[in-house]
C-alpha cells in the first residue's frame, strides 16, 4: 500500500477543508480525495465524518456522470 506523506501529522487547514467539501459534493471516490489532498483514504473519511460531511457510496458513478 502506498504512503502519502505529504501532509501526514499536519493540521487541516480551511483551505483543505474547503477542498474536501468541493470534492465531496462532486461525488469524487475518497480515494482520489485523499490522493489531492495528500491524505490517506482514512484521513478523508475521518474528517468527513467529523464535519458531517457525506461521502457518496463508492458503487456510484463518480462526477456526476449520467448513464
Amino acid at each position: 500500500m502506498a504512503k502519502y506523506n505529504r501532509n501526514s501529522g499536519k493540521r487541516w487547514t480551511a483551505g483543505d477543508v474547503k477542498e474536501l467539501q468541493r470534492l465531496a459534493r462532486q461525488n469524487t471516490p475518497t480515494r482520489i480525495i485523499g490522493l489531492k489532498l495528500g491524505r490517506t483514504e482514512a484521513a478523508v473519511r475521518s474528517k468527513a465524518s467529523e464535519l458531517s460531511i457525506p461521502l457518496k457510496p463508492a458503487n456510484q458513478s463518480p462526477y456526476d456522470r449520467k448513464g
